[in-house]
């Protein structure tokens, strides 16, 4: 197959044709023409048009062929339109405004840029950095427009840090699409109220369920948003919490009973983490010896156990009673974190016990928010939300890309 026929086949070239290929300096340069069958394109409109006169040629970068640079030489055409009224630049459908890359490399690039960094991707195509950049803001400008969030029911929020210092950026997701649907700077109200103001009320209405975690501003904008929709509280952080008054109790029996305590209970802080079933065999050694003990840790650690039950029924009135027989029992326990604990979720029982009518976790958002870490990591960080915001829709919302007439990865 001839270069030009490649070239012909890779390229919306309606109205053109390729004239001569040559190889200059390394380089593959392609002077392009126009088909004389064809008239003219308004670029601002589209219509067929009068031809005027010709202005410099300009020079196109195309993606390589066989690693060789590969450039588009073409004259463009200034037309009369009767539509707009005036004279313009005929449209080039290679091509985007002023810039001198092809769609189907700026395509390319984009494309690149969800499983490399934006400076790899500049290495590999010999671009700049900003090239880069400007390939994948088209590419999610493209795929905010034309994406589907019709069948979006079941939406999960959590926050994820950006870097040192509290630096937050707020993620909501569609659930069942395991998929980004919005990202926003911050995890206050104002926050997560531009996602909705974003999301529309149409959208909005159609909302299930909303999972989260027990964050104070989400809980309120979320019911002041989408009240219609089923609040259920992330199980994840819940269990989250629990372990932390565990091991606080583990912390203050230790300050308690000194240095002896402390030696006793070295390396046991996993022990009464874990779950039973991931345990070492020698864990499990260990914690059948200090089990035998009477340590407080043992009781703080029964009855994070006895929670775990909690997560099983599936009647809400069952799950009620067996939490109201856990709330007694952790509040006469004389362990004040359990006692925190209990009467954090005393308080917000009635959303707790949503998970039994709508049984939806952020176990989907968690895995996301593991992915959002890994293009921290692999970018070594971002300077700016901005940037770190436009990586997250590009790698995660699975925007469609520009349709071309030839995919090159």
């Amino acid at each position: 197959m001839l270069v030009e026929t490649l070239i012909q086949n890779t390229l919306e070239m309606q109205g053109f044709r390729v004239a001569q290929v040559q190889m200059t300096h390394g380089y593959l340069e392609a002077v392009l023409v126009p088909d004389r069958r064809y008239s003219p394109r308004c670029g601002l409109c589209g219509k067929r048009a009068i031809y005027r006169d010709t202005r410099p040629t300009r020079r196109f970068r195309h993606v390589p062929l066989w690693g060789i640079d590969v450039f588009l030489n073409y004259a463009p055409r200034r037309i009369s339109c009767s539509r707009c009224g005036g004279v313009f630049t005929e449209d080039i459908p290679w091509a985007s405004g002023q810039r001198r890359f092809t769609r189907a490399l700026m395509v390319t690039l984009a494309t690149w840029a969800r499983v490399l960094t934006w400076k790899q991707v500049g290495r590999l195509f010999r671009c700049a950095w900003g090239t880069v950049a400007a390939a994948v803001d088209e590419a999610i400008q493209h795929g905010l427009a034309h994406r589907d969030l019709s069948e979006v029911t079941l939406i999960g929020i959590d926050e994820i840090s950006r870097k040192r210092g509290h630096v937050y950026v707020t993620n909501v997701y569609d659930l069942d699409g395991r998929r980004l649907i919005w990202s926003g700077e911050g995890r206050g109200k104002d926050t997560l109220r531009e996602f909705f103001e974003g999301f529309g009320p149409e959208q909005t209405a159609k909302l299930v369920g909303v999972c989260c975690d027990m964050w104070q501003p989400y809980v309120d904008v979320v019911k002041e948003k989408a009240p219609h929709a089923i609040l259920v509280f992330d199980k994840f952080h819940i269990v989250q919490h629990l372990s932390k008054a565990v091991d606080q109790v583990r912390l203050d029996e230790i300050r308690e009973k000194g240095a002896s305590h402390k030696e006793l209970m070295a390396k046991t802080r996993y022990i009464w983490l874990k779950n039973p079933w991931n345990l070492t065999s020698s864990q499990k050694g260990r914690l059948a010896e200090l089990e035998k003990l009477n340590l407080k840790i043992n009781r703080a650690y029964l009855m994070k156990e006895a929670f775990r039950k909690f997560w099983d029924y599936r009647n809400p009135v069952w799950a009620k009673d067996y939490l109201d027989k856990w709330f007694w029992w952790a509040t006469h326990s004389r362990l004040d974190p359990m006692r925190n604990f209990a009467w954090m979720i005393r308080r917000r029982q009635a959303d707790v016990l949503n998970y039994f009518r709508a049984p939806i976790d952020n176990g989907a958002v968690e895995g996301l928010n593991n992915k959002a870490k890994v293009i921290i990591h692999r970018a070594y960080g971002f300077r700016t939300a901005a940037n770190y915001i436009r990586n997250l829709y590009h790698c995660m919302a699975e925007l469609p890309l520009p349709k071309t007439m030839h995919s090159f990865v």
